[in-house]
């Protein structure tokens, strides 16, 4: 089924034992009273650079031999394996060149130089940056390491699966994201070989549904931006998919307002940040909670370098998703004092005002009238039913310039 076995999983474990973060798994008492599950969270965004990524590079670095540490390696990524082979590689005098797409998140890349690797941004997507890593491997005869379709990769990411159950034994379900399938495939067989009996989850986006594809035997389709571009990947490892297919028994598809929605509450709630694909896990909760209602469920929170333009445009999304900050439009004479007023109205009903546009001259606006645009800070979507009454009570034409859509 597998070149990898959960002794060589094992192997893996006490090879990174006092380098790599055995990272906590914690249970969330206010995330399991949400989803309806028991839900544990493993703290994969805690590692040194940031994801799980660190594991399965320690791993294949230390199987190079010295004639090809010396030569030096290569790699190919959207961030988290180009981060773990770039800090290890430099740990272990290892010359590293990382291989990324063109649009990764900037902190990525940053790090990634930080580290010590030289970085050539190359092609759209995971797989495109692939094809350029390959070419300058075999002009410069560096050694390969792909970022999920290699038995060290995927030995060395299982490792988690072994801290979760050690730590959390009465875990009947683990959902993991998949990208290139190295991180599920290598969970799957420790978890399975430790709890015959657990189901293991795998987590795509509705852009990258590759596994789900090949699954069902539809054509593949994949592209498009996603905030989850850890697994923005649109083709599984050959290595991955037959452990995929024996071993994870169902594959769930999220949307982009999935993966936000779980960004958002993770810092909310637990305080502690992750990327898109790091929340995948939860967003599958929060997307399908029938399916996991009264579970034990684990999820690998896989990495947290997210960028923090990306982060702030989320965490704005997330209060207007749901209620705090709102934008609406009111219609007053123009007269002086008349901004006064709604001021004071709009601050006896509890809310803030944000930020103020005053428009007079715009065509569609009466001479004698003005339009006033404001955004407001709130408690939830029944305070801005509550400060619209107000408003409209007073005589003013208001309206809500925020389509509102369910809260979560």
């Amino acid at each position: 089924m597998t070149q990898v076995s959960y002794e060589d999983i094992r192997r893996a474990q006490a090879q990174m034992a006092g380098i790599v973060v055995a990272t906590p798994c914690a249970h969330s008492l206010t995330l399991s009273e949400i989803t309806g599950a028991k839900v544990y969270l493993k703290f994969e965004n805690l590692q040194f650079t940031g994801s799980f990524k660190d594991r399965g590079a320690l791993i294949k670095l230390l199987q190079l031999d010295e004639a090809a540490r010396a030569a030096g390696v290569i790699a190919n990524s959207a961030g988290n394996h180009a981060q773990g082979v770039a800090y290890h590689a430099k740990r272990l005098g290892v010359p590293a060149t990382i291989v990324m797409p063109v649009g990764t998140p900037n902190i990525k890349v940053r790090q990634t130089k930080d580290l010590g690797a030289e970085v050539v941004l190359s092609g759209d997507t995971v797989d495109e940056a692939a094809i350029s890593a390959q070419a300058i491997c075999a002009a410069r005869k560096l050694t390969y390491i792909h970022p999920y379709n290699d038995p060290a990769i995927i030995a060395g990411q299982g490792t988690i699966a072994l801290e979760m159950l050690a730590a959390a034994p009465d875990i009947d379900t683990l959902v993991i994201p998949i990208g290139g399938g190295g991180l599920i495939a290598g969970n799957a067989i420790a978890a399975r070989a430790i709890k015959p009996e657990i189901e293991i989850i795998g987590v795509e986006s509705q852009l990258y549904p590759s596994a789900y594809q090949a699954r069902h035997g539809e054509a593949n389709d994949c592209g498009g931006q996603t905030i989850a571009e850890g697994i923005a990947v649109a083709q599984p490892g050959n290595l991955t998919l037959p452990v995929i297919d024996d071993l994870v028994s169902d594959i769930l598809l999220l949307s982009e307002q999935d993966f936000e929605q779980a960004i958002d509450l993770l810092i909310t709630i637990e305080k502690t940040v992750t990327e898109g694909a790091g929340a995948a896990g939860l967003a599958a909760l929060l997307a399908y909670p029938e399916r996991f209602k009264g579970r034990v469920v684990g999820l690998i929170l896989c990495g947290g370098n997210i960028d923090t333009r990306m982060l702030s445009s989320i965490l704005m999304r997330g209060l207007i998703r749901t209620g705090r900050v709102t934008r609406m439009r009111v219609e007053i004479n123009d007269r002086p004092g008349t901004l006064a007023k709604v001021a004071q109205l709009v601050g006896d009903a509890g809310a803030n005002i944000l930020e103020v546009q005053h428009q007079r001259n715009f065509p569609g606006v009466p001479a004698k009238m003005a339009e006033l645009d404001l955004v407001l800070e709130s408690r939830d979507r029944g305070h801005i039913d509550e400060i619209i009454g107000a408003l409209r009570g007073a005589g003013y034409k208001v309206r809500e310039l925020i389509d509102a859509p369910d809260a979560g």
